[in-house]
């Protein structure tokens, strides 16, 4: 890979800035001083150093945020602020090119997979794939016994066919555990409107092997994962 574009892949400086520090002399490749933009470096093991600062080059990066309410999960948008906004906020120097996996609605909160992945994004969003995803739901009232056999079975949210099984932690009083494997637009709170409550509060707890721990996590928090930490089915 040139020098340049890998520094940019960095997110060191846009192309323009990164020349500029190479012109200075401000930039170093394995130790050594280096000038030309055009520079033919191996990305898979140069260690560049800028400011005494040490970088190295990951293909794909993996983070997880626990989203906070009134974002919207989106790369970018002109009138609303979005996760990524947020994001990159507090890692300022995380690759560009990153973008959420799936999408939690402006009100919801939890976790979200931050990636530039696409194959890995693709199987965790994939029906095929059945990769749970738990929510912990706060109600207008409480439910009945019906209501979780409605919820676990299906029911019908204006789709067609209805949803697909699901499992629900319910002990009483106005909150419960639900957990889902597809995405459909709204699902939990469309899930609950047809059973006869109104969702108040909803956080996504879970998504595959990934967990929220909130202790370590709080909204609007995140970490970095190597790809080990997780896989899908």
């Amino acid at each position: 890979m040139r020098l340049d574009k890998l520094l940019v892949e960095l997110n060191i400086g846009t192309r323009s800035e990164v020349k500029a520090l190479l012109k200075k002399g401000l930039i170093f490749v394995d130790g050594e001083r280096a000038a030309k933009p055009e520079q033919k470096v191996d990305e898979n093991s140069v260690v560049i150093t800028y400011q005494g600062k040490e970088y190295t080059y990951k293909q794909f990066s993996y983070y997880v945020i626990n989203k906070p309410k009134g974002v919207i999960t989106a790369t970018e948008d002109a009138h609303e602020r979005t996760i990524m906004d947020v994001f990159y906020s507090k890692c300022p120097d995380a690759p560009r090119g990153l973008a959420p996996v799936g999408r939690l609605d402006k009100d919801t909160t939890g976790l979200l997979l931050i990636t530039n992945d696409g194959q890995l994004a693709h199987d965790m969003l994939s029906p095929k794939k059945h990769v749970d995803k738990t929510y912990f739901v706060t109600l207008d009232g409480e439910l009945t016994n019906e209501n979780v056999a409605d919820l676990e079975a299906g029911v019908h949210i204006g789709e067609g066919e209805p949803t697909a099984p699901a499992t629900v932690q319910y002990e009483g009083g106005n909150t419960c555990y639900i957990t889902i494997h597809e995405g459909k637009f709204h699902q939990v709170k469309r899930m609950f409107f047809e059973v006869g409550r109104e969702v108040l509060e909803l956080k996504r707890t879970a998504f595959g092997p990934l967990v929220l721990d909130e202790e370590k996590l709080p909204e609007g928090h995140f970490i970095e994962l190597n790809r080990e930490s997780f896989s899908c089915k």
